[in-house]
């Protein structure tokens, strides 16, 4: 069962929907597509790469982590969003393959996590990542942040730390930001009450 219609009602407009397509077989992209989805995620270059050219007509976002050596790679799949940039350095490199504009979200560690990857959501760090990638690239346009929910079933600590990824957010819209990507198939609405505009939904797709 297609679930896309109940999302779209709890969403009620207020944020992006991205469809994470990791588990989806090609019918079901299709089935999406045929019903207006157009974002679509992937979490691997590879699989970017094939969906991209067998999905031309949709969006396609990279969410996943970026190995150095998939850049190229990532860079002729042309994604309309890499979603999950971790570090200046890696930024830069995919900045010097660039020959179109790519628009980009910071990671944020939001809850501190030694398993995650990313910018603290504390002190300056995202904020000086951002403002230093808006002045040196020419190609990659930093246009918000992007984080995973604390990875527990505690609800106040998820909470917590989805408030922490919006308030770097808030601090970076007066730079150009407009995008905060936050909420997956188990806490998006939660996610969208703390202010998300994007969220990444995979599972709950299909019943």
């Amino acid at each position: 069962m297609v679930r896309l219609g109940e999302i779209l009602a709890r969403v009620e407009g207020r944020a992006r929907i991205v469809a994470v397509s990791k588990y989806m077989t090609d019918e079901q992209v299709g089935v999406l597509c045929g019903l207006g989805q157009c974002d679509f995620g992937e979490n691997y270059v590879q699989n970017l790469a094939r969906r991209s050219e067998a999905f031309s007509n949709l969006k396609w976002h990279f969410i996943g982590r970026l190995q150095r050596n998939k850049i190229r790679q990532l860079v002729a799949a042309k994604p309309v969003l890499w979603q999950s940039c971790e570090s200046v350095e890696t930024a830069l490199e995919v900045e010097a393959r660039l020959d179109y504009t790519l628009e980009v979200l910071l990671q944020l560690n939001s809850a501190g996590e030694a398993s995650k990857q990313g910018f603290s959501a504390e002190g300056e760090e995202a904020v000086e990542a951002f403002l230093r990638l808006r002045e040196e690239c020419k190609w990659l346009r930093p246009v918000g942040v992007m984080s995973i929910g604390a990875h527990t079933d505690d609800v106040a600590s998820v909470r917590r730390s989805f408030e922490a990824s919006f308030s770097v957010y808030e601090r970076l819209v007066k730079h150009g930001a407009s995008i905060c990507s936050m909420g997956m198939s188990s806490d998006y609405e939660l996610a969208l009450a703390c202010g998300s505009n994007m969220i990444r939904v995979g599972s709950a797709m299909f019943g």
